[in-house]
Parts: C-alpha cells; sequence; structure tokens
C-alpha cells in the first residue's frame, strides 16, 4: 500500500481552497478600486477629492480670502452708440444715382479723410421736372442774347448814352450768365458726397448704379477709440454717486468709462445715462452693441473680493465657490455677491477671511463626479 504524505496533502489543499475563494476577476476588481482611490472624486458629503497630480493638471489655484471695504457696484444695461462729435452720417441732399470716386466706394473697416469724396450722385430729376428746366434755361439764353446786344450798342454810344444806363446793361449781362450757369447746372448736377469726419467706415449701403433718394443714409463713420455708451438707470440720484465705470461684453475685457451725464427727460420709464470710452486705442465695441455696465458708487460695503470666474453654480442652479480645505479636499460654499468690475466680484456673504478661494480651474473641479 502506498503511504500517502500528510503534509504535502495539506498544502495542496490550501492552494486550491485559496483558488476557490478567490474567483474569477477578483483580483481585478481589487486593482480597481485601489486605482479609484488615487483618482478625483465627488465625495457622498458633496465635497470633490482631488489628487495633487490631478490638481497640477488642472491648474487650480486659489487665493486667501481677505474681507475689506469695497465699492458697492450697480450693474446696468447699456448700448454702445455713436460720438456725435467723433462720428458722423453721409447722406445726399438730392436724389439721384450712385457713382463710385476716384477710389471707388469705401469698404467696411477702412479708414477715410475728413472731406475725402466717397460717392457721387448725378442728378435723376423727372421728365416733367428736367423739361421746365430746360425750357428756362432756353428763355434765359434768349434774354442773355438780347442783353448782350443792347450793352454792345450802348458802348458804341459812350457819350451819348447816360453811364448809369451802360453799367446797368453790362450788370444785366453778368446776371443772366450766371443764372444761365445755374440752370445748367441743376439739369445735369453732380453732388459730391465728402467724409464729414476721419475715421473708420462702419456702414455702407453703396452699390454702383444705386438710385437713391434725398436723406438716406449711405456711410457712416466712427472713431473705434471714440465711443459713447448709454446705460438706462432707474435712480436719479445714482449719477450724483458715480466713482467709476466700466463696460463688458461677453468674455471681453472690460474698458473703463468716464462719466458724461445724464438725461432729464425719462425713456421707457428710465434716466438715460452716458459715458465715453477712455483712452486712444480702439475698444473691442460695436455701434449698437449691447453691453453690461458696472457703475461702482462712492458707498461702500464689506466684502470679498475674488475674479467673476471662481464663482460657479451647483446642480440646484445656486451660486457657489469652491474652498481649499485640506491639501486634497475642497468643499462647496453658497455664497451671495455682488458685481465688482467686469473682472471681479465682490462675496459680501458664505466666505470667511482666511479661507482659501479657488480662483482658477474652479469650473473643473465643479465638473468632479
Amino acid at each position: 500500500m502506498k503511504k500517502i504524505h500528510i503534509p504535502s496533502l495539506a498544502t495542496a489543499l490550501l492552494f486550491s481552497c485559496s483558488m476557490v475563494l478567490a474567483g474569477p476577476g477578483h483580483d481585478h476588481d481589487e486593482a480597481t478600486s485601489v486605482a479609484s482611490g488615487n483618482s478625483p472624486k465627488r465625495l457622498p458629503d458633496g465635497n470633490v477629492f482631488l489628487p495633487k497630480t490631478s490638481q497640477r493638471q488642472l491648474a487650480v489655484r486659489t487665493v486667501l480670502a481677505e474681507e475689506k471695504d469695497l465699492p458697492q457696484t450697480v450693474e446696468l444695461s447699456g448700448k454702445v452708440i455713436m460720438d456725435a462729435n467723433a462720428g458722423g452720417r453721409v447722406q445726399p441732399t438730392q436724389p439721384g444715382r450712385l457713382d463710385a470716386g476716384s477710389r471707388g466706394f469705401p469698404q467696411l473697416g477702412q479708414a477715410v479723410r475728413k472731406g475725402e469724396v466717397l460717392a457721387l450722385v448725378r442728378s435723376s430729376a423727372g421728365a416733367i421736372e428736367r423739361a421746365n428746366q430746360q425750357s428756362q434755361s432756353a428763355e434765359l439764353s434768349a434774354q442773355l442774347e438780347q442783353a448782350r446786344r443792347r450793352a454792345a450798342r450802348y458802348a458804341q454810344l459812350e457819350g451819348t448814352v447816360p453811364q448809369k444806363d451802360i453799367e446797368a446793361a453790362q450788370a444785366d449781362v453778368k446776371s443772366l450768365q450766371e443764372r444761365v450757369a445755374a440752370v445748367a447746372r441743376s439739369v445735369s448736377a453732380t453732388e459730391a458726397l465728402l467724409a464729414p469726419v476721419s475715421g473708420v467706415i462702419s456702414l455702407s449701403n453703396a452699390v454702383a448704379g444705386q438710385v437713391v433718394d434725398a436723406r438716406e443714409v449711405l456711410f457712416e463713420i466712427v472713431d473705434p477709440a471714440r465711443l459713447v455708451v448709454e446705460a438706462m438707470a432707474f435712480d436719479l440720484g445714482l449719477s450724483n454717486n458715480i466713482s467709476a465705470a466700466s463696460a463688458t461684453s461677453g468674455t471681453a475685457v472690460a474698458v473703463p468709462l468716464r462719466f458724461m451725464g445724464a438725461g432729464r427727460s425719462q425713456r421707457e420709464g428710465a434716466i438715460p445715462l452716458q459715458f465715453r470710452t477712455e483712452g486712444n486705442k480702439a475698444v473691442p465695441f460695436a455701434v449698437n452693441q449691447p453691453v453690461k455696465v458696472l457703475v461702482q458708487t462712492r458707498a461702500m460695503v464689506k466684502g470679498v473680493s475674488i475674479p467673476a470666474g471662481a464663482v460657479v453654480r451647483n446642480s440646484s442652479n445656486q451660486d457657489m465657490v469652491w474652498v481649499h480645505t485640506g491639501a486634497e479636499s475642497f468643499a462647496a460654499r453658497p455664497v451671495r455677491f455682488i458685481p465688482l468690475d467686469g473682472a471681479s466680484v465682490s462675496v459680501v456673504d458664505g466666505l470667511k477671511a482666511g479661507e482659501r478661494v479657488v480662483t482658477q480651474g474652479a469650473a473643473l473641479v465643479n465638473q468632479v463626479r
């Protein structure tokens, strides 16, 4: 009878049991669990776990919250309009047909100089009006011929005819010559449309051969560095409490404004406030473009100044910021804020002094699930 080696059998059974208990796929789950422990994730309490490597990849930056006195800001809806002293419109004073000037019709964005010919308008009078003008021209030509003959006869009788009669006949000739020339020009008159100011073409409605009416706007010229922003305010006292102002549109950089004045008549229940762009460089605005005007008043309020991009929205559409509470942990803080300027906001509730607020990469932290 063959003897069975007990220690070897026990070792084999133990190995077999360990293989059965492990089961297929258990080693994969264990690896996944280890990997998931080092990856960004949203915790059950709403906080976010973000490893240092992920923070560097997302370029997360924070700033220390500091409470201080900040100007109270009012946000107004505004619109960019043309500066009356730096822009102008080109309109014909008579109906006619358009012709291009020596340089052709100016294109959008083209720089023009004051007094430059932008287009020509050739008169297009009706048949009856043209016939009346030609009849008047013929009548004046006949009168001119008679006046010339009379003046010639008086000149031959000088010494016999009084000098005053000779001078009167010569004056009649000169007057009739000017009248004939004026009527002749009106029959085929050509009006040169000149640029009233130097600037850039912002509107062009001219095409060769186009028939236009008098007072029709063909060109608009603006100075890109001198534009006016008009905002509507419902508080007339705001005009006496403005310390600074800026305008922004979408993601554009805020443009500083200088307050010009307020109207004294309501428009749609509001008072118009006018601001002028500052500086000698072109601003990223266009005429008739809607903008957001941020008016800083002289009143002060306690708050924490942070970049506007640090404020995000949670699933409940509430405004909030992310606070760096630990080396790899971030907590959400619902906040209440008011605009400060085009790039910053003032948090007046929800933040404490000394907390580290995420100022760069907040939107990416908010997307962690």
